[in-house]
């Protein structure tokens, strides 16, 4: 344990004397400990030589010279300069995505998706609104980058929510959701992964079996339940295709040249208990043939689900032209694909393996040459729940143990030796992390660029690493240094549950605009309800009835005021705000709280947002600016007044 106190030093229970890595390991932590503690106390003592007298002792001798330590690159980013990599975190049950700067690991950013954000108001205002659809809660998992020649090409990020079978779209000029598509046929969307080619399609797993048509009937009989495999392409976000097959999926990959998508699948056995979950010895890595799809498209040889008009390929039962079951050991979880684009990496978490699939082999077992599980060159012993791979660009693998709590790294050329050589180890290094860890990336991990700097690990535990904060825990991200031979852990820090999983891109390849983009949906929704009212959104201010019952409010703010000092509506109006922030200065941003009325939103430079409401009982209410502008800023008020 020397070496693990050395790389995650903690402060001992004072209870029992023991770490809290000791307690989860268990038993043979314990016997593990106790045969080191024995081997020890049963070693014969030396006896001490006697001291030299001053004229005996000898010369000093020089230390013998240590081996240089590899330095590896600086984590401190010091004030005024800017780190190397954005990092972009899903939120988990938060249902956002959090923004992180690498190797400071500062939280620079969070973005709202599927929920309620009182800070910016996205949830409330209008156009998320219409987003949203009236749910106001998500659960964001997998978060990727789009991708042009098999690297990141900077201009969207997607991320699933699980909880309502949704894929969400990021501008990364704006830091902000443009389009939610609502996935049909489908429950626990969870692993997606854009096609790495071009940005084409974004392909999106149905966890969860159900019946087909899912309305009431089949309940009862599990044979006529499947989970989908969702193409959606991610430059109009529509569903183009789907294909049914009998099987959980779960998490998702694709190649580098777009020829196939991957996901890995538990309960094979189509159960719906954990006991007949457990059945069959194997599951299975289902790969796509999306060519193949296609052209059953295309030659309407699909089928409709219910309400929905998406075609949909049956693909249940036996390998066919669409898709091919490679047998994995018991209950896989993650997919990988390595910067070659040579080798998928599939964990299982019942197995201490993982399964490395040799994707140029494919062709064949869609052609019937070889069998499927021929495509398998390498099943290297990792430790007990592996997980998620990652990779640095330099033959080698980065695994993380759930269950070891620790991230494996390993050569997969040795990996592939090693399968008819046992006298081979391909495994470097094992270190602590801290603990029961989940996903991991490295630096440029899932593109051709990898460049092997730095790993995250995304841990589900922190014990009692930090301040204790109540029942619920802070989750711990770990930053690792993986530029040496050894993998060095440099920082930890506690984060909000749950950094599901995260990537890691150069900071040269995003590029956010400083003032808002005025394009896209949000604005297409704005200039036509301008159009209609012959107003300026950049210029005009206007208080306007759209019916009996009905006001649309036109206002401008430059700091330290709004364009209308007041306006004046009656009882149980359905009042639209719309303000636009003509301020070009950077950060300087406005906002729009009306007191008493649950109405509260951001507005940044040169954008304008819109929120609607309910105008209450008669008398005056105070309109104000939240967000700190000027000296004046307590100033940058004014009053609704609402008449009986």
């Amino acid at each position: 344990m020397a070496d693990e106190h050395a790389q995650n030093p903690e402060v001992e229970s004072e209870e029992n004397g023991t770490d809290r890595r000791d307690f989860l390991k268990g038993g043979i932590a314990l016997g593990a400990g106790i045969i080191g503690t024995a081997a020890v106390a049963c070693a014969p003592e030396k006896e001490a030589p006697a001291a030299k007298a001053p004229a005996e002792a000898a010369a000093p001798v020089a230390a013998p010279a240590k081996k240089a330590e590899h330095a590896g690159p600086e984590i401190h980013v010091p004030p005024g300069k800017l780190d190397d990599y954005y990092g972009f975190w899903s939120g988990g049950q938060s249902g956002e995505i959090r923004i992180v700067g690498v190797p400071s690991m500062r939280e620079l950013k969070r973005i709202p998706v599927f929920n309620r954000d009182a800070a910016s108001g996205w949830g409330g205002d209008d156009f998320s609104k219409q987003l949203l659809g009236g749910k106001l809660s998500g659960d964001t998992h997998h978060v990727h980058l789009s991708y042009n020649d098999g690297t990141y090409d900077g201009r969207y990020v997607y991320v699933n929510d699980k909880a309502g079978a949704r894929l969400a779209r990021v501008r990364c000029d704006t830091m902000e959701v443009d389009m939610i598509t609502d996935i049909p046929n489908s429950q626990g969307t969870h692993g997606i992964f854009p096609q790495r080619h071009k940005t084409g399609y974004v392909m999106c797993n149905a966890e969860f079996r159900t019946p087909q048509v899912n309305d009431g009937r089949d309940m009862d009989d599990p044979t006529k339940y499947g989970a989908l495999h969702t193409a959606v392409d991610g430059e109009t976000m529509e569903v183009k295709w789907q294909v049914m097959i009998e099987g959980n999926l779960d998490l998702c990959a694709t190649d580098y040249k777009g020829k196939y998508s991957f996901a890995t699948c538990y309960n094979s056995e189509g159960g719906v208990t954990l006991e007949e979950m457990m059945a069959a010895e194997r599951d299975h890595l289902y790969v796509f043939n999306i060519a193949a799809i296609e052209a059953a498209v295309k030659a309407g040889k699909t089928m409709t689900i219910g309400d929905s008009d998406v075609p949909v390929v049956d693909a249940r039962g036996e390998d066919g032209p669409y898709v091919i079951r490679v047998p994995v050991p018991k209950s896989p979880h993650g997919i990988n694909i390595d910067p070659t684009g040579t080798y998928g990496i599939c964990s299982g978490k019942l197995s201490p393996t993982c399964t490395v699939v040799e994707l140029d082999k494919l062709d064949a077992v869609f052609a019937g040459e070889i069998k499927p599980r021929d495509a398998v060159v390498a099943e290297p012993e990792v430790g007990l729940g592996p997980l998620h791979t990652a990779f640095d660009g330099r033959g080698n693998a980065y695994t993380s143990i759930f269950i070891d709590s620790v991230v494996t790294k390993w050569n997969i050329d040795k990996a592939i030796q090693a399968y008819n050589d046992e006298t081979i180890d391909p495994i470097i290094q094992k270190i602590d992390v801290h603990y029961q860890i989940g996903h991991i990336n490295a630096s440029m991990s899932e593109t051709k660029d990898a460049d092997g700097k730095w790993l995250v690990a995304l841990c589900k535990f922190s014990k009692d690493r930090f301040l204790n904060v109540g029942p619920l825990h802070p989750e711990n991200d770990q930053l690792i240094d993986i530029t040496g031979d050894e993998m060095k852990l440099v920082h930890d820090g506690p984060t909000y549950p749950e950094p599901h999983d995260a990537v890691l891109v150069k900071r040269e390849m995003i590029h956010p605009s400083k003032m808002m983009v005025r394009d896209g949906p949000r604005f297409e929704m704005y200039e036509k309800m301008a159009a209609e009212d012959g107003v300026d959104l950049m210029k005009d201010s206007k208080v306007i009835r759209k019916g009996p019952n009905k006001v649309r409010v036109y206002m401008v703010s430059v700091a330290p005021a709004f364009s209308q000092s007041s306006f004046r509506v009656k009882t149980g109006d359905e009042v639209q705000l719309v303000i636009t922030n003509l301020d070009s200065v950077e950060d300087l941003s406005h906002g729009m709280c009306v007191s008493k009325h649950d109405v509260n939103f951001l507005v940044n430079p040169q954008d304008t947002k819109t929120m609607t409401f309910t105008a209450g009982p008669p008398g005056v209410y105070w309109y104000y600016c939240p967000w700190f502008c000027h000296a004046l800023h307590l100033e940058m008020r004014g009053r609704m007044i609402v008449e009986a």
